[in-house]
C-alpha cells in the first residue's frame, strides 16, 4: 500500500478537465490524496465554477509531498514550468495551441514525477487532439505521448469498468489503417501485454477472449480472411506460451459474454481483445460513460483517465460530471496498490 499522492494532469484548459478535477477535490473523492499538475489560474477559474458560491480554495504547492499538508476540499496545484501566460483567460470550448502546449507540458511534468517516485500513479484529464496538433506536438493523443515520455515498449489501451474490460490492438488510426494493423504479430503482442498487465493488477490466470475483425468472425473465410490468416494463428501462439486466450469470437456477441454482472450474469472472460478502437470502446461506453476508465497497459507506471473527451460544448457551464474522473482516480489508486 503506497501513501504517495496521485498526480492529476490538468488537461486542456478550454475543456472540462480542470472543472471535473476541481469537482472531485471539492467532493473529497481523490482517494488517498492527490495534486494537480497544471496552472494555478486555470484551476482557480475551475474552482469558482464548481463552488456554487462556497469558497473552494486552491493551494500552490512546491513539491508533491506538500499535497498531504493541504486541508480537505482544497485543490493542491503544482505549477508546471514553462506554461504559456494567460491560460486562465482562454475562452472555453475553443481549440487553442496554447492550451495544447500547456496540456503536453503538464503531462510531461507529471510523468517525470511518477517516474521519480514522487507520485503513486498518473490520472490524466482530457486533452484535445486538435489543440495538441496546433501546438506542434507529433503525438495524436495521450497514449502515444506517454509511451514516448516513459521510453516504454509497446503499449495498449484498455477501457474498463466494473463489468467489462476491453484491450485494443490499434488505437488512434483510421479504420482502413486499423484493419491493416491486424497482423499475427500485433494480435500476439496485445495478448502478451494483456496477460502481463492483468496479472500485475491481481488476476493470477486471466481468461482472455479475442474478437474477430469481420462479421461472424469471418464465417470460415466467407466474410474475410483476417481471422484465418492472422487472428487464429496469434491465439494459437499465445496458448503455446501459456496464455489462456480463445477465439476469434463473433464481435457482435463476445462483449455480452464477457460482461460481468453477478449474480445473474458472471462474465465468461476477464477481458476482451478487440481489433480496433470503436469495436472495443462502444460496448464499454454503452454500459455507462460515467464509470468507464481508460488504462494504458505496458507503461512502467499506472496511468488512468476518464473515458470521455474535453466536451467543449459544455465547458465553462458548470455542467460537467466528474464521475468518470473519480472512477479513474479510484482505479489508479487500486492498481498502484496492487502493482
Amino acid at each position: 500500500m503506497t501513501t504517495l499522492p496521485l498526480a492529476l494532469s490538468m488537461g486542456d484548459a478550454a475543456g472540462i478537465g480542470p472543472e471535473i478535477i476541481a469537482r472531485a477535490f471539492a467532493r473529497g473523492d481523490v482517494p488517498g490524496g492527490g495534486y494537480v499538475v497544471g496552472d494555478a489560474g486555470v484551476m482557480r477559474r475551475a474552482a469558482r465554477l464548481v463552488s456554487g458560491g462556497v469558497d473552494l480554495p486552491v493551494a500552490v504547492i512546491d513539491s508533491p509531498a506538500d499535497a498531504a499538508q493541504v486541508p480537505p476540499r482544497c485543490v493542491p496545484v503544482w505549477c508546471a514550468p514553462g506554461l504559456p501566460a494567460g491560460l486562465g483567460d482562454l475562452p472555453y470550448g475553443q481549440v487553442d495551441a496554447r492550451a495544447g502546449r500547456a496540456a503536453a507540458a503538464c503531462i510531461r511534468a507529471a510523468v517525470a514525477h511518477v517516474q521519480a517516485g514522487l507520485a503513486a500513479a498518473l490520472v490524466t484529464a482530457p486533452i484535445h487532439k486538435e489543440a495538441l496538433a496546433a501546438a506542434g506536438e507529433p503525438y495524436p493523443g495521450h497514449t502515444e505521448l506517454l509511451q514516448a515520455e516513459s521510453a516504454a515498449g509497446p503499449v495498449r489501451m484498455m477501457l474498463a469498468n466494473d463489468e467489462l474490460k476491453t484491450v485494443l490492438v490499434s488505437i488512434h488510426v483510421s479504420l482502413r489503417n486499423a484493419i491493416a494493423a491486424v497482423t499475427r504479430e500485433s494480435v500476439l503482442e496485445t495478448l502478451r501485454i494483456t496477460q502481463r498487465s492483468l496479472q500485475r493488477f491481481g488476476i493470477a490466470a486471466p481468461r482472455i477472449a479475442v474478437a474477430g475483425l469481420n462479421p461472424h468472425a469471418g464465417e470460415g473465410g466467407l466474410f474475410g480472411s483476417e481471422e484465418q490468416q492472422h487472428i487464429a494463428p496469434a491465439i494459437a501462439d499465445a496458448r503455446a506460451e501459456g496464455i489462456d486466450a480463445c477465439g476469434p469470437h463473433p464481435p457482435d456477441t463476445v462483449f455480452m459474454r464477457a460482461r460481468h454482472a453477478p449474480p445473474a450474469h458472471p462474465g465468461a472472460f476477464d477481458a476482451v481483445v478487440a481489433m480496433y478502437h470503436d469495436q472495443g470502446l462502444i460496448p464499454v461506453k454503452y454500459l455507462g460513460v460515467e464509470q468507464g476508465v481508460n488504462v494504458t497497459l505496458g507503461l512502467p507506471f499506472v496511468r488512468t483517465s476518464p473515458d470521455h473527451g474535453t466536451a467543449f460544448d459544455i465547458a465553462g457551464k458548470g455542467l460537467a460530471d466528474a464521475s468518470s474522473l473519480i472512477a479513474a482516480a479510484r482505479m489508479a489508486r487500486q492498481l498502484s496498490n496492487r502493482s
